[in-house]
């Protein structure tokens, strides 16, 4: 099987045409999948070099890659390259050293990315795991498309991912003029770790790499116009939530939470982290609010009550909808099944509506 450090490897060996020092090529944003492999080459200028190129191509395909998509960047744009081509695993410059975060990406010129795209970004974000914030993210993206608006999901929980099982997307992305197209299920286009990794494999990656990754999801897929882009941010304050939201300074945020105290107030850090990377707050989504009994009709409260409005609150915030705890009645034999999407017919679909609306109406779209 044709691994990453393979690939890293072989490169480092391809010299630079015209070049009196033999230096290998430097590469970065390296990924491998089916022998297909994607990946960054640095030159001087980022301009694009064709034998460079060709003899890159022809160093994988003596490996065993059977197709190769090259993309070319600027040596000095974020001084990413360094450490990738050495030695997998050794000391790499941190994600806030120019790569993700500041100026010299490249990204602040990206179309999305520009503030006067009219993109709304949304980051849906939680204090711990376990809340529901995916499903959260999944179906509010659904609604929003259900209700015309053009949407994107995201799913920047790299470690965790799980957006495109929760929405029956089986398919993985094809590339088109070297660009990485989408996938869209029920209006939604959708870009997620898991369709780069097999078989449900771990990413055991350190966090520069993991914003290399979110970056790349930025810097090489087509999303064409959109007017929503949701992220699905890992659980937490960490690396991936705190390149978000320097790498997408109009990013705006959605907290998830249980009725939970604990779970509130562990949210309430993540909803904390917001207000110092002076990044908006929609409002809070209280997932498991209630269960409701089959027989009777009545509302039991499993996780106990009020952690979502006193997280709201706390953040001088709108609970935007309590979510009842349960799942879709959804069948595997309907064409458009998915374990987690709602039906805008039902009563949990028409909750997710509501909060749609309401996410509109504050973004002014």
């Amino acid at each position: 099987m044709l691994t990453r450090e393979q690939v890293i490897e072989a490169a480092g060996r391809v010299k630079r045409p015209g070049d009196g020092e033999g230096k290998g090529v430097a590469v970065r944003d390296v990924v491998v999948k089916d022998r297909r492999v994607w990946l960054t080459v640095l030159t001087p200028d980022g301009g694009k070099d064709a034998s460079l190129e060709a003899a890159l191509r022809e160093a994988l395909a003596a490996i065993g890659a059977e197709s190769v998509h090259v993309r070319f960047a600027a040596e000095s744009g974020g001084g990413a390259g360094g450490g990738q081509s050495g030695t997998p695993g050794a000391a790499q410059p941190s994600a806030g050293a120019g790569q993700v975060r500041g100026h010299g990406t490249g990204l602040e010129h990206h179309p999305l990315l520009r503030p006067d795209s009219g993109v709304v970004f949304i980051a849906v974000a939680s204090g711990k795991g376990g809340v529901g914030k995916s499903t959260v993210t999944v179906n509010l993206a659904v609604a929003l498309a259900r209700l015309g608006k053009r949407v994107g999901i995201i799913d920047a929980d790299i470690y965790g991912f799980s957006v495109p099982d929760m929405m029956g997307i089986e398919e993985r992305p094809v590339i088109e003029h070297e660009r990485v197209l989408p996938v869209e299920r029920f209006g939604v286009k959708v870009m997620s770790m898991g369709f780069f990794v097999e078989d449900n494999s771990p990413v055991i990656w350190r966090g520069p790499m993991l914003g290399r990754m979110l970056r790349n999801f930025f810097a090489d897929v087509e999303w064409g116009e959109l007017d929503y882009m949701l992220l699905d941010l890992p659980p937490g304050t960490g690396d991936i939530a705190l390149d978000v939201h320097q790498m997408i300074p109009q990013s705006k945020e959605i907290l998830v939470t249980t009725p939970h105290a604990t779970a509130a107030f562990v949210a309430a850090r993540a909803g904390a982290m917001a207000v110092k990377t002076r990044h908006e707050i929609l409002g809070v989504i209280e997932n498991m609010s209630y269960y409701v009994c089959p027989s009777c009709g009545g509302r039991q409260y499993v996780f106990g009550r009020g952690g979502g409005a006193r997280l709201a609150e706390t953040l001088h915030t709108d609970l935007l909808a309590q979510i009842p705890l349960g799942a879709p009645d959804n069948h595997p034999s309907e064409p458009d099944f998915s374990p987690s999407v709602y039906k805008a017919d039902t009563e949990t679909g028409r909750l997710y509506e509501e909060a749609a609306r309401a996410i509109i109406a504050k973004c002014g779209k």
